[in-house]
């Protein structure tokens, strides 16, 4: 069943009123990609439960977790997701989707970064050149595994030709537009914003040290009693289920698929 006749179904059917609200702190990629405005109104029609998105990196989603300030958690860092589950604030953690991370740059790719074979390498190669790089430096999960990649070339990166700005994948994107740099990104913003970038290219992709999978953590009502469990656990199915499922397998920008779900085919 295609996603427009899954649609054109529950315009005819008649929705649920939004009678309650979860509170949902997620990646920017997710929200700056547009898969969620795409998909949870079809929650909100089907449950009647409104989801209101926070849309920060995922070191601040988990921050806002542990704080008791939502619900549920949409993040990809899986080492920073298991630590959350371990200390108790979360539970139920469960794949939804993967995409990748790849390194966009430059067209006429200075550093030659082309010529790597891991993107640990790339990293090597743009900190010799000096080539402009532009980090997210938040604490995001696309933050975080920069960071492993740094570690893994054995480069503090620092200096002029490195930005790290403090801000989420879209602003970043644009950033190194501006400044003709380098950066890590998901693919799926990438996706999304590319024909808005008509001077950066994929310069690097394939290695599987940039595979990026998503998991939905509800917040654990033991830790925070205030917490919508039900709704955070009727959502984490919902995304896990066969609609859910679908929904994200289908979402395209451009005719290109973002995400690819990790439940269903």
């Amino acid at each position: 069943m295609k996603l427009h006749f899954l649609l054109l179904l529950l315009l005819l059917a008649p929705a649920l009123p939004a009678t309650e609200r979860l509170r949902l702190a997620t990646t920017t990629s997710t929200d700056n990609s547009g898969l969620l405005a795409a998909i949870n109104p079809v929650f909100t029609a089907r449950t009647g439960i409104a989801v209101d998105v926070i849309a920060v990196g995922t070191g601040k989603a988990l921050k806002l977790g542990r704080n008791c300030d939502v619900d549920a958690v949409l993040v990809h860092a899986p080492a920073a997701e298991k630590a959350f589950v371990e200390a108790g604030y979360g539970i139920d953690r469960l794949a939804v989707m993967h995409n990748d991370f790849v390194i966009a740059g430059p067209r006429d790719d200075p550093a030659g970064i082309r010529q790597a074979k891991t993107a640990a390498e790339t990293l090597g190669r743009i900190a010799l050149a000096k080539a402009p790089f532009v980090s997210r430096g938040d604490d995001s999960g696309t933050h975080k595994k920069e960071k492993q990649l740094w570690r893994q070339a054995g480069i503090e990166p620092q200096g002029g030709w490195y930005y790290s700005i403090g801000q989420g994948m879209g602003a970043a994107l644009g950033f190194a537009h501006e400044k003709l740099a380098y950066l890590l990104t998901d693919r799926g913003t990438w996706l999304a914003m590319r024909d808005k970038l008509p001077d950066l290219t994929v310069v690097f992709e394939g290695d599987p040290a940039l595979y990026n999978p998503y998991h939905i953590i509800a917040v654990n009502p033991k830790r925070c009693p205030k917490a919508n469990f039900d709704a955070a656990m009727r959502y984490a199915a919902f995304l896990t289920g066969p609609v859910g499922q679908k929904l994200i397998g289908e979402f395209k920008v451009g005719g290109r698929q973002l995400f690819h779900p990790d439940v269903l085919p």
